[in-house]
């Protein structure tokens, strides 16, 4: 040192700062995480809207072109002139007075089926006036996901519409048209109309389970016909919720794990069975509707069922 100089000190070093360079890899890290979780959530919401809305609007113009070729040839095969829900049982447009109800009334044994079906198209229409005044979709036939497609669809191994045995049909309860998303509002007694070519059959919802012990068919006018089922058909309610894999639900006689014509010839209900996943928004089990058939009516001009008006 020279003589006369003054040592300084060195000066201190500065304080480190925290959350610097070293702390910059893990706020990266987690700055990531949350740029994930928001597009994955973004994601999820897009496939929501899609599933239930998109799906929604091209079903139901599926279900319109479905709807439009079956009146077509319906139109085409000389089928009676009906007309729509709303003209009442009054008549057409011309104001003709419809035939009285008891007069179209037959005898679902002295029917014979005049028409035939064909994988993915309509061949019937299903009412059901709970629903609402517009409640109406055409039945296809065969349950594939692309029958399933913005329709109802039958079990083409069961029956038809009013015949002995059961005459079965799928449809989803969420998305793709979603025909079946309030079949668990179903009550005993409710009606479920199915119009075919010639002839509209009035099935009515079996008694639920916790009804059949005090059942009165006589406490409302609409349960008339309607009975809990016994004999080989014990267990047969309104409303079941039951594996995925019960098949035995639309056979002949649903619970009797049998099939073929020996089956057949044992059955001696006609039915319909109603079949949808469980509960919404899930395929974990599968929601079965089962109804009895009460009435069937010839078609003619001017004619509907007076069970149409039992709207909810």
């Amino acid at each position: 040192m020279t003589t006369g100089q003054i040592q300084l000190d060195s000066p201190p070093p500065p304080p480190r700062r925290t959350g610097g360079f070293r702390d910059e890899p893990v706020r990266t890290t987690i700055r990531g995480i949350g740029q994930l979780f928001i597009t994955c959530g973004v994601v999820l919401l897009l496939f929501v809207v899609y599933e239930v809305w998109v799906t929604d609007y091209f079903g139901a113009q599926k279900q319109e072109q479905v709807k439009e070729s079956m009146e077509q040839r319906w139109a085409g095969g000389g089928a009676t002139d009906v007309p729509p829900a709303d003209a009442g049982e009054g008549g057409g447009d011309d104001g003709a007075l419809a035939p009285p109800a008891d007069a179209q009334v037959v005898d679902p044994a002295a029917r014979v089926r005049t028409y035939d079906t064909t994988i993915g198209e309509g061949f019937a229409n299903l009412d059901i006036p709970v629903f609402g005044a517009d409640y109406n979709f055409t039945i296809v036939e065969g349950t594939t996901a692309e029958d399933l497609y913005g329709n109802p669809g039958h079990y083409d191994d069961t029956q038809y519409p009013g015949e002995i045995g059961n005459f079965a049909v799928a449809g989803h309860r969420v998305s793709k048209g979603a025909p079946f998303n309030a079949l668990g509002t179903l009550n005993s007694c409710d009606a479920l109309i199915v119009e075919t070519q010639d002839e509209w059959f009035v099935y009515r919802v079996l008694p639920m389970a916790e009804e059949a012990a005090g059942w009165d068919p006589a406490a409302r006018p609409q349960c008339a016909g309607v009975v809990p089922l016994t004999g080989a058909y014990e267990g047969v309610v309104g409303r079941e919720i039951v594996d995925p894999s019960d098949y035995a639900q639309v056979l002949p006689v649903p619970h009797v794990n049998a099939a073929g014509p020996e089956a057949l010839a044992a059955a001696d209900q006609r039915l319909i069975t109603l079949t949808t996943c469980h509960p919404q928004f899930s395929d974990r089990e599968r929601m079965i509707i089962h109804g009895v058939l009460t009435k069937s009516y010839a078609k003619a001009d001017g004619f509907l069922p007076p069970e149409l008006s039992e709207v909810g």
